[in-house]
């Protein structure tokens, strides 16, 4: 019995050790769960933190080098800013009345009181003397005067009106002003790129200006450029903007550049001012408004800078609005005098020959700084243009290579017009040619066009006479045009 008992005992000690080991599991169990879910929670908040960490990261060097992605806001962007609206703000006439007609182009400055220098007048100035009558009818001057000391502002006034009241009476020339009640917070704004207080205040400020200023210019004209208030203007420079847009009819373009520095000679569409200035206005305090220009452009889907040679505006200041620091920009690509721009007229570009890559035809005929480039043509190969209308042309030029690609040129060659255009739409040509010469180390010139050909000319085209080893560049065909065909 004791024995029994003994084992009883035993056997029921072993259970409650059992039991309390049993219970020790499960609570191990659940202190291992607890501590695991902790460590999953907390790796993924690392992660998704080092993630946004590594986006900021990205998105802050991105911008450093003002390259942000504009495709990844492109859509948002148009849907928020798909509007024509102005900027609701009360504007006072300093000089000048409302405009009574609309013109061709509006030439907006935006001008403040500089420490050292002021070359306001000398800029308005540069831009009548270097127009002609026929060219100041198309044109609007429209002067904001952009600080906030009255008494600078009736100075400027009063020489203005003294200097061009003319053009004022004409309705040529507005001056106008924004009152400081309209702007927003200037102080205590962001930091970016290290910039000290007053000049991330200073280029804030300047981006506001502008945003008034386009505000206010979006229903005067058809186009609109930008000058900075200390700029000098080549001679009818009206004319050769006109031309170039002429060349571009048909293409999309948002900005076209007539200068390398600044904010100097940027054009625009009328119809995009608004939105402009909504953009300068939405991000006035994140970086310089020539800055902020490149990302517009990108997302409305303009990834190319179109910019032409030679420049039509040069920066003439010594002395920056900012602090008076010295400024020496200049652009090397400007000319002064009157320079003859061809017309180009509208046409279809077509070739047989294979094109490398994306140098396609087109690229030939634009003004701006690109060309043609096809792999080595064949004899009988030819590059084609198909005017949109019948022309009188006065005089050719064709040029082929490039300075780094000197051998690239059309070795053996010849151009031609032709008459009697046949086909669709998608396939026209002329059934009859006439040579008007051979090239010549690559070029091609002819003058007097229209007194060695009798008809109106419906096509031209460059006509390889000899196969060669090497590619072919053409750098650019240029084609100006005499009176008005006969109908």
């Amino acid at each position: 019995q004791v024995t029994l008992l003994y084992a009883f005992l035993h056997m029921r000690t072993s259970l409650k050790c059992f039991d309390k080991m049993r219970c020790l599991r499960k609570r191990s169990a659940v202190s291992f769960l607890g501590l695991l879910v902790i460590c999953l929670l907390f790796m993924n908040l690392y992660i998704e933190d080092g993630y946004v960490l590594e986006g900021d990261k990205q998105l802050i060097r991105e911008t450093a080098t003002h390259q942000l992605n504009p495709e990844r806001y492109v859509h948002t962007f148009k849907d928020l800013s798909n509007f024509s609206g102005s900027i609701n703000i009360s504007y006072r006439y300093l000089a000048g009345t409302p405009l009574p007609r609309k013109r061709y182009l509006t030439i907006g400055l935006s001008s403040v009181k500089r420490k050292k220098g002021n070359y306001l007048l000398e800029t308005i100035k540069s831009i009548f003397e270097q127009s002609s009558y026929e060219e100041l009818k198309e044109i609007a001057v429209v002067v904001q005067l952009a600080d906030f000391d009255s008494a600078w502002c009736e100075g400027m006034v009063q020489d203005i009106s003294q200097k061009f009241a003319h053009h004022i009476i004409a309705g040529r020339l507005i001056v106008i002003h924004v009152p400081e009640e309209y702007y927003p917070v200037l102080d205590g704004l962001k930091r970016n790129y290290n910039d000290p207080e007053d000049r991330v205040k200073f280029r804030s400020k300047q981006n506001v200006d502008y945003a008034f200023l386009l505000n206010f210019c979006a229903n005067l004209s058809d186009y609109y450029v930008m000058l900075e208030d200390d700029v000098r203007c080549s001679k009818n420079f009206l004319t050769a903007v006109k031309k170039v847009i002429t060349s571009r009819e048909g293409s999309y373009w948002v900005t076209l550049e007539f200068s390398k520095l600044g904010y100097i000679g940027k054009l625009y569409h009328s119809h995009d001012l608004p939105r402009l200035a909504h953009f300068l206005l939405m991000f006035y305090q994140e970086m310089p408004c020539d800055w902020l220009l490149i990302h517009f452009r990108g997302l409305l889907a303009q990834k190319e800078v179109i910019r032409f040679k030679p420049s039509l505006f040069q920066h003439m200041g010594y002395y920056s609005s900012y602090k008076g620091a010295e400024n020496k920009l200049k652009d090397d690509d400007f000319e002064e005098e009157s320079f003859d721009i061809p017309d180009n007229p509208p046409a279809n570009l077509h070739t047989n020959m294979n094109v490398f890559e994306n140098y396609e035809a087109s690229k030939a005929y634009s003004s701006i700084d690109e060309y043609f480039w096809g792999k080595a043509p064949s004899t009988g190969d030819f590059y084609g243009i198909v005017f949109e209308k019948p022309i009188k042309i006065s005089k050719i030029k064709v040029v082929t290579g490039t300075e780094d690609r000197q051998n690239d040129i059309l070795h053996h060659g010849a151009l031609e017009v032709g008459e009697k255009i046949v086909g669709s739409k998608q396939g026209r040509q002329c059934t009859t040619y006439l040579r008007l010469g051979e090239f010549k180390n690559g070029n091609f010139e002819i003058t007097d066009v229209e007194h060695k050909v009798l008809f109106d000319v419906n096509c031209m085209r460059i006509l390889v006479t000899k196969s060669q080893k090497e590619w072919l560049i053409i750098r650019s065909i240029s084609i100006w045009t005499s009176q008005t065909p006969n109908p």
